[in-house]
């Protein structure tokens, strides 16, 4: 398989509609979870501490939380169909895209300064990104369809232009 092929099949299986997620941010990732029969959904909130290959199919996020005194991280996939949604709580101002200095802070020392930022239009950014994306394809799949009915229409005038011809 070439470059290309893998390219195309990695893109195929991208989801259209993702949040911007940077390092220092505060997300809220809804994953589902599978017990026996039956799915459920499971909200893990944190800050993400490490971004991945934004621009590829197995773009992941390392997102960091303290739990009873204990911090836990998990790394998702942002691709996977899994991942039912990701949405920013807090914008931070870092200036590094690796935060694991704050593996060994607690506390005070561990908060990052808030940014000022657009909750609500970065969050339903991609959905609108994700409509738009959705409507230009049908537009395009209308227009080929269109050229399809216009050559075809053309083809049988040429035709019966060379039938009206043969008879005189």
């Amino acid at each position: 398989m070439s470059f290309t092929d893998l390219k195309k099949i990695g893109d195929a299986q991208k989801k259209p509609a993702i949040v911007d997620v940077r390092s220092g941010d505060t997300v809220r990732v809804t994953q589902k979870i599978k017990e026996g029969e039956k799915f459920r959904s499971q909200v893990f909130e944190g800050v993400v501490i490490r971004t991945d290959r934004k621009d590829s199919h197995t773009a992941r996020i390392t997102v960091r939380k303290v739990a009873s005194g204990v911090g836990v991280e998990k790394s998702f996939l942002i691709h996977n169909p899994l991942v039912e949604k990701i949405e920013i709580v807090h914008r931070a101002k870092v200036r590094r895209k690796n935060l694991s200095f704050l593996r060994e802070r607690s506390g005070k020392s561990a908060r990052l300064a808030n940014k000022a930022f657009d909750r609500v239009a970065v969050n339903t950014l991609a959905e609108v990104k994700a409509d738009a994306e959705k409507a230009a394809e049908a537009v395009e799949a209308s227009v080929e369809n269109a050229a399809e009915k216009v050559e075809a229409a053309a083809e049988k005038v040429a035709a019966d232009v060379k039938a009206e011809e043969n008879k005189a």
